[in-house]
């Protein structure tokens, strides 16, 4: 792998913004400061280099896998413009959310077995992970999903469980037909397999506990969803899930804080300005410390102008917020090789042009490689020196 120097840029390292350079080699970095070692160059004057953003919870690749109800494409097509994406958007780290439901279709074990087998066919350039969104009452799939996790092919495990609103929603005829369209069913066969897997609720707690067990054996992170109450966030830290994703109250986030858990909210919460839900703001919690991390959820660009519209709000600073998006996500994940520009660090860079006040994305540098090139970053690169 050719070196490659990032020439005076603002570059956020150590908590501030600062002109240096940037000397990155096999991947990583390997200087920060002034360097005159003979590389090919970037020049990166007028442009914010950033850390590589790390998306710890997004679903936003179902589209590419069923574009519309019923409608499904290969998973590596899938993929390959999930990857675009993400690249395009300054993310080069993505957990994929992958739904390990009960429900037929896009979120069945077929659709997971095949994302998974997809996903670790080939290297991407995008480090692309597993977000396993485990179901609570999928009890059929336990066994496959204790042997996915025994054999690394998870790094992320969240417990979920939409089956007591699912049974609910389904006396409204509008929301019942999106859930048996995603299925790929009628609804009256959706109805009847809905009502059979809530039957069995006694039996959800204990395949609870041997998920949990076999993470914490794998060491992977795990996280809760949708915490309603402080009690059920205390309940899964006794699991060892130390992430609470989008809890429910203002109080549930707070004591998730208080504990020393991570907090994650939707960045399009941010840019939207609400909760697409009703939920709390975004913004605001993460201006009152309680928000700790900012996930694509279903929406990838957000991630990218998230953190200057928190800036502009003035509460917060431009590195303050962008850790929201790189380096929290990596600690809450494990991920200490990354997030921070720092040497030794891996090698994961965006190169933001922000002067007409919403950023563009300039370039995207993935373990070192050139991974996405505007036209304004290829006129700005030059042959080794």
């Amino acid at each position: 792998m050719q070196p490659l120097r990032i020439a005076g840029g603002q570059v956020l390292a150590g908590g501030g913004l600062a002109e240096a350079d940037l000397l990155l080699v096999d991947g990583h970095i390997a200087e920060v400061g002034t360097t005159a070692q003979a590389a090919r160059t970037l020049d990166a004057r007028g442009l914010l280099v950033l850390p590589g953003i790390v998306d710890i919870h997004g679903d936003a690749f179902e589209r590419q896998v069923q574009p519309r109800p019923g409608v499904g494409f290969p998973f590596d097509l899938a993929l390959e413009d999930t990857e675009r994406q993400l690249l395009a958007n300054g993310i080069t780290t993505a957990f994929h959310g992958v739904t390990l439901s009960w429900e037929p279709g896009l979120r069945s074990l077929e659709t997971w077995r095949g994302l998974l087998d997809a996903l670790h066919a080939r290297d991407w350039a995008c480090d692309m992970r597993v977000h396993m969104r485990w179901e609570a009452f999928n009890l059929d799939a336990l066994d496959t999903a204790l042997a996915d996790i025994a054999a690394r092919r998870v790094h992320l495990l969240a417990f979920n469980d939409h089956t007591p609103s699912i049974l609910k929603k389904l006396g409204d005829p509008v929301t019942a037909a999106k859930y048996s369209d995603r299925a790929g069913m009628d609804l009256t066969a959706f109805r009847t397999l809905a009502e059979r897997v809530g039957a069995r609720a006694a039996e959800v707690e204990p395949a609870l506990h041997r998920l949990a067990e076999a993470a914490r054996s794998a060491g992977l992170p795990m996280a809760s969803h949708d915490d309603d109450t402080v009690a059920a966030r205390d309940a899964f830290r006794a699991h060892g899930a130390r992430i609470c994703e989008f809890p429910m109250a203002e109080s549930v986030g707070q004591a998730a804080r208080a504990a020393g858990d991570h907090v994650v909210m939707g960045s399009p919460n941010v840019v939207r300005g609400r909760s697409h839900l009703g939920w709390a703001s975004a913004a605001r919690l993460a201006e009152a410390g309680i928000c700790s991390v900012l996930s694509s959820d279903y929406f990838y660009p957000c991630l990218l102008r998230a953190p200057f519209i928190l800036a502009r709000r003035g509460v917060l600073d431009l590195p303050a917020a962008w850790n929201l998006v790189s380096a929290n996500p990596a600690a809450a994940t494990g991920l200490d090789d990354r997030g921070t520009i720092a040497p030794g660090r891996r090698a994961d860079l965006v190169l933001v042009a922000a002067d007409a006040g919403a950023p563009r994305l300039v370039a995207t540098i993935a373990h070192g490689r050139m991974a996405q090139l505007g036209r304004e970053g290829w006129h700005r690169l030059s042959p080794s020196g």
